[in-house]
């Protein structure tokens, strides 16, 4: 049971690539194709999550709910100045996670 494979090399364009199209590639590499604004959403929500006290990141997300039970527990958690920033720096992990799935759902659907 021996199997023959069969090589056939593939003739290469001689007139060169374009510049628009190198670019192209090269940020389909960057952005593991997911596009411009799958990029840097992630991003975005980080940044507005950086924002204390608001949760913008979860708005962002259009977690409206969760935001805004973390805004009304936040104050019994500011008087104990340790559990607030566990709060903060939690919310900003969130709102890149939820971000990330969120883009990872509209690639793969």
């Amino acid at each position: 049971m021996s199997t023959e494979y069969v090589v056939q090399p593939v003739e290469e364009d001689e007139a060169g690539a374009e510049a628009l199209g190198v670019v192209r590639v090269i940020w389909y590499e960057i952005s593991g194709g997911i596009g411009p604004w799958g990029a840097l959403r992630p991003l975005i929500a980080i940044a507005l999550a950086l924002v204390p006290f608001l949760f913008i990141g979860q708005h962002f997300n259009r977690q409206h709910r969760k935001a805004a039970g973390w805004f009304a527990i936040q104050f019994p958690l500011i008087l104990t100045v340790f559990l607030w920033p566990l709060l903060y720096i939690w919310s900003i992990g969130d709102a890149w996670w939820v971000s990330s799935g969120i883009v990872a759902r509209a690639q793969s659907g």
